[in-house]
């Protein structure tokens, strides 16, 4: 992997990993179709100026079917699947799932994209040492509990929707510009929440919102929604869609990370030994073979 793509990687599993603590802080304020509605369209109000301004958004509107599907499944449905499903599971247990995206990834790559490089047994040894990292970072007390299978059910089609976006847009939306494709999206995930968002926003800003919860939102918007997804779409095509998943790794580590920085949360056994296995799993699953 180039150094700019080892850049990207680090940078979009900060900005990835940073909604963690966004949506604890928002999400005591405002419902969850505000929160989304909110991060999508503060990255809209930012992306579509700037692709109308570079004569991006006509290419991407050209190829608005494959945009919306892109927007459906990397957006709409997994962020509600994936917010419902926190509500009944530990989110030790959430982020354990999500970590399974880039195994999804790698079976879509070989199976239906021919990409036989995926199965080199660094490739493979890559994936499950970054997934031994991500268990031994969430921990195995949190994922003690019951709940039901529906939940876990919601949280696997969540990854599979993580998994099946990225392939599409680097199948379908390669040449069409990045900054297009990203604020189209943004914006048709906005009209889709407009309606529930809206209808319990005036009773949430009567409440009387948090500064915290407001500037939460924006950071949503700004970076784990604007940004990121400039830099993941740039990634994808750095490394292809298959091993671009491989972010959803060191997402859990900057959540700790952070959580330790801002939080006060205490530095486990886990964090020390789980680190340096994401890191190698992700070194050994990046590098083409």
């Amino acid at each position: 992997m180039s150094r700019r793509g080892f850049l990207l990687f680090m940078a979009i599993g900060l900005a990835w990993g940073v909604p963690y603590f966004f949506l604890a802080v928002a999400g005591k304020d405002f419902s969850t179709p505000t929160v989304i509605f909110s991060r999508v369209t503060i990255g809209a109000l930012i992306l579509v100026p700037l692709a109308i301004k570079r004569g991006a958004l006509r290419p991407a509107l050209k190829a608005w079917p494959w945009v919306l599907s892109f927007a459906a499944i990397e957006m709409i449905g997994p962020w509600f699947l994936l917010t419902e499903a926190e509500r009944h599971v530990p989110s030790g247990l959430a982020g354990l799932m999500i970590a399974t995206v880039p195994i999804f990834g790698m079976l879509i790559a070989y199976f239906f994209q021919g990409d036989k490089t995926v199965r080199h047994p660094k490739t493979l040894a890559g994936l499950a040492i970054g997934f031994a990292g991500v268990v031994l970072l969430v921990g195995i007390d949190s994922l003690n509990g019951t709940f039901s299978p529906i939940y876990l059910l919601m949280l696997v089609l969540a990854a599979m929707g993580y998994a099946i976006a990225p392939a599409i847009a680097n199948a379908k939306l390669r040449e069409v510009p990045t900054v297009g494709v990203i604020g189209l999206s943004l914006s048709m995930v906005s009209v889709f929440y407009a309606i529930p968002a809206l209808s319990a926003l005036p009773g949430e800003i009567a409440a009387g919102p948090h500064l915290g919860a407001i500037g939460s939102l924006i950071g949503l918007g700004v970076i784990s929604s604007a940004l990121a997804f400039v830099m993941f779409f740039e990634f994808v095509k750095e490394v292809g869609s298959a091993r671009a998943t491989l972010v959803t790794y060191p997402n859990t580590a900057w959540a700790l990370l952070l959580g330790i920085v801002f939080l006060h949360e205490p530095i486990t056994l886990g964090l020390i030994t789980g680190l340096p296995l994401v890191a190698i799993g992700s070194y050994l699953a990046l590098r083409k073979h």
